[in-house]
């Protein structure tokens, strides 16, 4: 094995283990598709949830059990009618639905139990009915009124993994057939879950088959990688609302909406996408938060480690100066760190001068998610610190860029324009170029991408 691959390979645990930790006691709510169960790798699926449990992480299962249903129907000749894609089910079929929800529930269970994990299938659903709607009675297909909240904390507290077949009760003890999907998202509320997975067989989002706003996380591949609730309102708007592969993405905007902090839709048809899309900041699906999943803040001493090892490939290829702890310790006043879930991305400095002149440097981004717009979030936050201090002017140099910041508004000057105090401390052996920003509103919303600068 080369230096590369253990390098990167050290990254990966690296990054693991900060994930681990950061997650032990949350709760997770995973909503299976049936229709994934039979799939090849979907032992590989339980056997990942079964890690993430005994790692510390609470996990409930929601399994989805509409093909089953269909399968068990068609079995004994019942035919299905559907308004609004919600089954219609009378009296007659509500037994026949109940073993449906419960085969697929305990095949889960089956499986959990093949991977020394204890699960439970419960009814800790209070149910009622949908009613009437359009003319049309829905008679037992009902809506979630209740989830029995105390009982299922007591369950996980007990290391038992929670199982909800699509099925809940009226307080008569009458039975309705519910939607697994909003079962999902009323659990991971009243839990207050971290993350809600929907897996299915939905296919990935890929940018190449939507119009998409800009504020989009799109990797390298096209996928649409994240949006915040806004962004997905605005991709909702941008695309249409009848097409069957966004019925996920209205259901995640939803939950976000409901406070479930962060949805991860996932196509559980290729192997190990559950960990993947846990334990990597790019993942393999489309997340949807409606939480600070990002922010830049002040950085901090423990940063510092961080900030350099994101810096360092910058120095080899001689893009970014020389820094070592003690001068990022001296400038950390300067410093603002990019962040996700804890894990440091990228990092820039704002120096003011007594002038009235401040420059930004420093500006860099861990190269595997340089693509993910965040030296331009880094910017446009150093451009809102320095119309805040009611500075005049910004100045940078750079060796490499010149042409991204020319792009959104930099000008190239003389380096005798710069602050008498920098023009001392100039590299004539760099040669860098001089740009500035004059400080002006429309600075505030640039959202292009950079990657690194002096």
């Amino acid at each position: 094995m080369d230096n590369a691959t253990d390098l990167k390979n050290i990254e990966v645990i690296r990054e693991v283990f900060a994930y681990i930790s950061r997650f032990k006691g949350k709760t997770f709510v995973i909503k299976i598709d049936n229709d994934i169960i039979d799939y090849e790798y979907f032992p590989v699926l339980l056997k990942d949830i079964s890690i993430l449990h005994q790692s510390g992480i609470r996990i409930i299962i929601v399994p989805g059990a509409r093909t089953r249903i269909d399968e068990v129907l068609y079995q004994y000749n019942i035919e299905s009618r559907f308004h609004n894609n919600i089954r219609i089910t009378d009296s007659g079929m509500i037994s026949f639905v109940k073993m449906a929800a419960f085969d697929v529930s305990n095949k889960i269970m089956t499986g959990l139990s093949g991977n020394n994990i204890n699960a439970v299938v419960g009814n800790w659903v209070k149910a009622r009915t949908l009613g009437v709607i359009d003319g049309i009675d829905f008679m037992n297909s009902g809506t979630v009124e209740k989830i029995e909240k105390e009982p299922l904390l007591t369950v996980m507290e007990n290391s038992f993994i929670p199982i909800f077949p699509c099925i809940g009760w009226n307080y008569k003890g009458k039975p309705y057939n519910i939607s697994s999907d909003e079962l999902a998202v009323s659990i991971g509320e009243i839990v207050q879950a971290d993350k809600l997975f929907f897996i299915g067989s939905d296919p990935v989002l890929k940018s190449e088959n939507y119009t998409f706003p800009g504020d989009s996380g799109i990797d390298h591949e096209g996928r649409i990688s994240r949006m915040d609730i806004i962004a997905v309102e605005e991709f909702l708007k941008l695309n249409s609302m009848g097409n069957q592969d966004l019925e996920k993405v209205v259901i995640a905007l939803g939950a976000a909406k409901r406070g479930v902090h962060r949805i991860h839709i996932l196509n559980g048809r290729s192997k190990g996408v559950l960990l993947e899309e846990i334990f990597s900041n790019l993942g393999v699906g489309t997340m949807i938060y409606g939480n600070e999943f990002e922010r830049i803040r002040k950085m901090v001493p423990s940063d510092i480690s961080g900030v350099l090892r994101i810096m360092e490939p910058f120095v080899k290829d001689g893009t970014l100066v020389l820094r070592d702890r003690r001068s990022l310790l001296n400038k950390i006043d300067d410093f603002v760190i990019y962040e996700t879930d804890g894990v440091i991305h990228g990092s820039a400095a704002l120096t003011v001068y007594p002038s009235g002149l401040a420059e930004i440097s420093a500006v860099a981004v861990d190269r595997k998610y340089i693509k993910l717009g965040i030296g331009s979030k880094l910017v446009s936050y150093l451009i809102e610190a320095a119309l805040h201090k009611n500075l005049k002017q910004i100045f940078l140099l750079t060796t490499r860029t010149s042409d991204w910041f020319e792009n959104i508004g930099f000008r190239e000057v003389d380096v005798t324009d710069l602050p008498r105090e920098r023009q001392e401390s100039y590299n004539n052996s760099r040669n860098s170029k001089v740009l500035v920003y004059d400080l002006k509103k429309e600075g505030r919303n640039n959202r292009n991408q950079a990657g690194c600068k002096e």
